[in-house]
């Protein structure tokens, strides 16, 4: 039997994956959506949670809505130029409108491109910021500019997930209160750069020395670099860090529209001249310090924060003419004195490689002061001295610029005085270029000068440095007057019948010791000469002590004491003795302009005005001074007594001890008085043009001799005269016009009563006082002149 064939069982057919996979994905999918959906929804439900929970826990937006800026004081001249500025905060509020548009544009491009397209918040950069966090991957940008505003006012820098979410909920309830121009008006008005500066327009003065206005795309590129780290990116401190920000922001400013290719082209040429930081564009530090002590007498603490503005009466050209005068006459008068030494000595080293940087390091610790350049020598003899300055220039030194310091120079010097290598030194520089070697003066100076007609303050210099000494010398400094008081006791004299006329023995006095047991004592004129019998114009002219001394003791002290506080004087800083006749009180520069203002416009006592106007913030004048002519009850003396004593002064000024004035001016209407004290202590000059009157002091904090050649004349005057050169240089002639109750008789003015030889036309020639004065006037006239 065939067995039957076998037939295998049919192979199964396999099941296509396509639709099992179809399936698997979509139920993949669906459950990634669902948990998608599920994790949106419990974000947005944490969201939500937390927004109820954090939004009504944010802080009232008081500061930003209204936006107080600390402004601090800030004081300018007639001329408006900024003369000081003071507050912990440097800031010139600018409205957004007054910011301009490459300013506007560079801080868009690096900071917030899309500033004015979005609600405040960048989603994409906040969300990456806060993956960045979660993975440890560091801290990440994307802060708008509305971010960094609601950050700078009310968040700690504490770089959080937390803080982070407060940032945003912050600068969404910012942008539903205000603008975008008020948001940027804000931010541009209040974000640090550095140096102190607060705000865009603060930093281009600090760092460029210009207006906002005036910057070029490149300067506004480089100051919007600042606000991610005012230190990193200074330009100054680290000009190469900064200058490669610079260079990307300028191409963003490219890539966003906001400037041509051209203009990028030009930008990146462009070399930047930063401000140096002793560049001063006026001199008047005193005067500044001296607004802000009234400005704060009068507003507070708030002085520093509420962006006041005053405006002063000096004017910055006569100012800075002031400052020059003054410290040109110190100046001129230190090359006269010994030598003192070097400041200081440093070990330089034998590499020459190495020699620019040691001279660097050395002198930091030197600064310039102004003028007066800090250098290191290098080499030394007495012919010749090599010396290197901060900036890496060399100077030789020769001749006539080695004569201050020759006893330096010498071999045989005292080590602690030699000059040598390694030797910090002063040099100065004059007007034909050629440097000399000198040191810094330790003797002090004061110049302050006013209209005397409404008092108007048009230059106040307190002294040669004022960052040195902030003493000011011209309201602070009680010195003896010499021989520039003597025309108040002329003055109180021409109502005692005495006139220019009047003569009086110029011959020696003697006091007789007396009861007091002291030492005889007989007085000497400067010259030590005496000329007899003399008019007192001649007398004042010659400044003849013998006879001042004359006309006081017959017109009595007393009544002397009582006239001369007409002028502002204090009764008590003048003892009642004789030796006022010689100006042996205390008065100080301040006092001394303004008492001569009074002969300047005919018989007014006007009070001195420095602050002009005070603005606030936004403008509004908060004080005014109005500038007028001396009102009738300011009078304090008659004007035929001013008109006599200015006939006497202009005496002085065209033949007299200050003769050197109108010489040099080559105008006669000029007057004033030279002033030197015993031993040459004080030197003084005090005179007036009609339209300007302006003092002059010369002397040592502590008080000592200037040296016996030094005089009121010689070294005073020339100060005067400088500033004088510009200050009335425009102004004609002015001469007074004789008043009521005067008359000229043979070529000499008089008094109308006194004329005819009705008043004092001599004053008898006793050669001796009385041999018993009182103790008191003895005692002041002995302390004087021992």
């Amino acid at each position: 039997m065939t067995e039957p064939e076998h037939t295998p069982p049919p192979k199964a057919t396999p099941r296509p994956w396509g639709p099992r996979l179809a399936w698997l994905l979509g139920r993949s999918l669906l459950w990634l959506l669902g948990l998608t959906a599920a994790l949106v929804v419990s974000v947005v439900l944490c969201g939500a949670i937390a927004l109820s929970v954090a939004y009504p826990a944010l802080p009232e937006l008081d500061a930003i809505t209204d936006y107080q800026p600390k402004l601090p004081l800030r004081v300018y001249s007639a001329d408006g130029v900024l003369m000081g500025e003071f507050g912990d905060e440097r800031r010139h509020f600018t409205p957004i409108a007054q910011i301009p548009k490459v300013m506007r544009d560079a801080v868009l491009a690096i900071e917030d491109a899309r500033f004015y397209q979005h609600s405040g918040v960048d989603y994409l950069g906040v969300l990456r910021a806060g993956l960045a966090q979660f993975g440890g991957a560091g801290s990440q940008g994307a802060s708008t500019i509305t971010m960094q505003v609601a950050r700078n006012f009310y968040l700690s820098t504490e770089k959080t997930l937390t803080r982070k979410l407060y940032e945003v909920l912050l600068a969404l309830k910012i942008e539903s209160q205000l603008s975008k121009d008020q948001i940027l008006e804000i931010y541009m008005n209040q974000i640090y750069l550095g140096q102190r500066a607060h705000g865009f327009a603060a930093a281009s003065e600090i760092y460029f020395g210009k207006p906002l206005q005036n910057l070029t795309v490149a300067e506004a590129a480089m100051l919007a670099g600042l606000p991610k780290a005012p230190s990193a990116y200074n330009p100054i401190a680290n000009p190469k860090r900064a200058t490669i920000r610079q260079r990307y922001i300028i191409d963003r400013m490219l890539e966003n529209g906001f400037i041509t290719a051209q203009e990028r082209d030009e930008a990146l040429a462009q070399k930047l001249v930063y401000r140096a930081p002793n560049d001063i564009p006026v001199h008047g530090e005193y005067v500044a310090e001296l607004a802000r002590q009234m400005i704060f007498a009068e507003y507070g603490p708030d002085t520093y924060t509420r962006g006041l503005q005053v405006q002063l009466t000096v004017r910055s050209d006569e100012q800075n003419v002031a400052y020059r005068a003054l410290r040109k006459g110190l100046m001129d008068y230190e090359q006269r004195q010994h030598y003192r030494g070097p400041e200081s000595y440093v070990d330089l080293p034998a590499d020459p490689k190495e020699l620019d940087a040691r001279v660097a390091e050395a002198l930091t610790d030197h600064p310039d002061n102004d003028e007066l350049r800090a250098a290191v020598v290098l080499d030394a003899s007495p012919r010749k001295v090599v010396a290197a300055l901060q900036s890496g220039e060399v100077l030789t030194i020769t001749g006539d610029g080695l004569k201050p310091v020759q006893s330096g120079l010498s071999d045989k010097a005292d080590p602690k005085i030699q000059i040598r290598r390694g030797a910090i030194v002063r040099v100065l520089q004059d007007a034909k270029g050629l440097w000399t070697l000198t040191q810094q003066p330790e003797v002090e100076g004061a110049f302050v000068s006013m209209d005397p007609n409404t008092g108007a303050i048009h230059a106040l210099v307190g002294g040669f440095d004022f960052n040195k000494n902030k003493f000011n010398h011209v309201t602070q400094a009680w010195r003896q007057p010499g021989s520039s008081f003597k025309p108040f006791i002329y003055s109180a004299a021409l109502e005692k019948g005495f006139g220019p006329a009047t003569v009086v023995n110029d011959a020696p006095l003697f006091f007789d010791a007396g009861t007091t047991g002291s030492q005889p004592w007989e007085p000497k004129n400067y010259d030590g000469t005496f000329d007899g019998p003399m008019t007192l114009r001649r007398a004042l002219a010659k400044s003849k002590n013998m006879v001042s001394i004359r006309v006081l003791q017959a017109i009595g002290v007393p009544y002397a004491r009582d006239w001369i506080t007409r002028f502002g004087f204090e009764k008590e800083k003048h003892d009642p003795y004789l030796t006022m006749a010689l100006g042996a009180g205390s008065v100080t520069p301040m006092q001394m302009v303004v008492a001569y203002s009074v002969f300047a416009n005919g018989g007014y006592r006007v009070d001195p005005v420095l602050i002009a106007k005070v603005s606030d913030a936004r403008g509004h004048v908060l004080h005014e001074t109005p500038q007028t002519q001396p009102a009738e009850g300011l009078r304090v003396i008659e004007p035929r007594n001013a008109f006599m004593i200015d006939s006497l002064l202009q005496e002085v000024a065209r033949s007299g001890t200050a003769a050197k004035a109108q010489a040099t001016l080559k105008r006669p209407d000029l007057f004033g008085k030279t002033g030197t004290t015993n031993d040459s202590m004080d030197a003084w000059f005090a005179g007036f043009q009609p339209s300007l009157a302006a003092v002059v002091w010369i002397g040592y904090d502590n008080p000592r001799k200037l040296g016996s050649r030094e005089t009121g004349g010689g070294l005073a005057l020339p100060v005067w005269i400088q500033y004088m050169s510009t200050a009335i240089k425009n102004v004609p002639v002015s001469e007074y016009t004789p008043p009521a109750g005067v008359v000229n008789v043979n070529g000499e003015w008089y008094y109308e009563e006194f004329a005819n030889g009705q008043g004092v036309s001599a004053l008898s020639g006793d050669e001796h006082l009385p041999a018993t004065p009182s103790q008191d006037e003895k005692k002041g006239i002995l302390d004087l002149f021992r």
